[in-house]
């Protein structure tokens, strides 16, 4: 097989990065791609950076054995994690990361005040706390840690009261704060996006990540020279760690959000 009729390989902790992979899929229709969720550790933003970098490295590396021309690491917690460990271990291989959308939101005209939704680990991390610093004098950058709301939306709770009362809680803080932006850092969170605006109690701008990656990755496949040369659609395939997920993800693929 040509190199350029390779898939793309698509990594999440579980089933978040279907948001991002439903990006890349639009602005390239012509890719093969190839997705693998591990939804039997999931959520990665509540384990230690160790636990998550060894996850992370052989999922990959899994991915590289199917044959992936280029891989996109669909994940926050991951990216931050792991991605340089990976760059450095295969420096031939396009590989993207993703990261919270703080920068367009920060410069963003009526932009006062960010709220970036994240997991814990991310938050912690110096990636995030380099890329939150780099902006603060542009807005005022709030990081929100959301301990278990992954976990609520691998587990489905995508728009029932068990999501509303956790948001309910989690934004109560903010309820009367000047933030005009919320930044969504974490891949699971745009399939609760409605949940978002709902609880949030007043009009807010939501943005997350997954265009800039789409736009990222088919860079990096042009400058390699990859892109697929096919006219026809290309296809998804989805693997999981549990193999009962992959109707879920087929879900959340078509899920209208």
């Amino acid at each position: 097989m040509d190199k350029q009729d390779r898939p793309i390989g698509f990594f999440d902790s579980g089933l978040g990065g279907i948001s991002v992979l439903r990006a890349c899929t639009a602005l390239l229709p012509h890719e093969d791609f190839l997705y693998f969720g591990d939804s039997v550790n999931a959520p990665y933003g509540e384990k230690s950076l160790e636990t998550v970098r060894d996850l992370t490295i052989r999922a990959i590396e899994d991915l590289m054995d199917q044959g992936v021309k280029a891989v996109v690491v669909a994940c926050n917690t991951a990216t931050s994690a792991a991605i340089a460990l990976l760059r450095d271990r295969h420096p031939h291989l396009p590989i993207i990361g993703i990261e919270p959308a703080v920068k367009p939101a920060a410069q963003a005209h009526n932009s006062s005040s960010v709220l970036v939704m994240a997991t814990p680990l991310t938050i912690q991390e110096d990636k995030y706390q380099k890329l939150a610093a780099a902006f603060c004098h542009e807005a005022n950058v709030i990081s929100l840690p959301c301990k278990g709301l992954a976990e609520l939306v691998e587990q489905g709770h995508m728009e029932d009261s068990v999501m509303d009362d956790y948001l309910q809680t989690l934004f109560l803080p903010f309820r009367h704060c000047s933030v005009e932006y919320i930044v969504l850092g974490c891949t699971h969170y745009p399939f609760v996006r409605s949940a978002l605006r709902k609880n949030f109690g007043r009009p807010v701008e939501i943005i997350d990540g997954s265009d800039g990656t789409a736009r990222q990755l088919k860079r990096q496949l042009e400058a390699a020279g990859l892109l697929s040369r096919r006219q026809a659609d290309g296809r998804v395939t989805f693997q999981n760690s549990r193999p009962e997920m992959i109707g879920k993800c087929w879900e959340l693929y078509n899920l209208v959000y």
